[in-house]
């Protein structure tokens, strides 16, 4: 999410046509959780392995909860070449689209070559607990063929943060608020699937980043799968 003069935006990318899940709908960045989501170097400062596991009701899990939220940042740089961080300084890092040395981290990762630990160690940026909220769980209903157990999470990107999209992944990224993107989908201009407009319902609620996550950080969050 990002503070903007239209008020609260949110970045949404539309997924490739060759997607073998949900092709050519307009998401959220995300994706899976990897097995170096797992390594200490990369978790979130104020943020424990215990307080992840309670928010996510995920105790004693393998990978841990954290690992959740650390997927979570990982694939939205991936996806968007902005990284919800924090340099040493205090100011946002670069965005890929606006520092060549950022896009060749952000290639090195996307290939394999180094883990997201090592990619904040490069870019000498932490991510803090603080700057993420949990506001969703959704799992695919039974009588899908391919299944997916997804957590949502909302997270503040300060300054303009100009997306970069993968083109082997996506075809476009906007940054909206939800108000826009319920309206285009309702002409038939936006096509998005459920839990993307019911997030874009929830958030539409909100006039900023700052108030979004305090309020989404009270709130508890139950399980939704339609049709189960």
């Amino acid at each position: 999410m990002r503070d903007a003069s239209a008020g609260l935006e949110v970045l949404l990318l539309r997924r490739s046509r060759h997607s073998g899940f949900v092709p050519e709908m307009y998401v959220f960045p995300g994706g899976r959780v990897d097995a170096s989501d797992a390594d200490p170097a990369a978790w979130l400062d104020d943020l424990t392995l215990h307080e992840a596991a309670v928010r996510l009701d995920l105790m004693d899990a393998a990978p841990p909860a954290i690992a959740y939220f650390v997927a979570g940042f990982r694939e939205a740089f991936e996806e968007t070449g902005i990284l919800l961080g924090s340099l040493v300084n205090g100011s946002p890092p670069p965005t890929a689209a606006d520092d060549p040395a950022v896009d060749l981290v952000r290639a090195e990762l996307m290939d394999g070559r180094i883990g997201f630990a090592e990619a904040l160690a490069r870019m000498e940026c932490r991510i803090k607990g603080t700057a993420v909220e949990y506001i969703a769980h959704w799992i695919t209903p039974l009588r899908q063929p391919r299944r997916f157990d997804t957590r949502f999470f909302a997270a503040r990107v300060e300054g303009s943060s100009t997306p970069i999209v993968d083109p082997r992944e996506m075809t476009d990224a906007r940054w909206v608020t939800p108000a826009q993107a319920l309206a285009a989908h309702a002409l038939g201009n936006l096509p998005m699937i459920l839990p993307t407009v019911h997030t874009l319902e929830r958030l539409g609620a909100f006039g900023s980043a700052a108030e979004t996550l305090e309020a989404l950080a009270r709130e508890t969050v139950v399980t939704i799968m339609p049709g189960g």
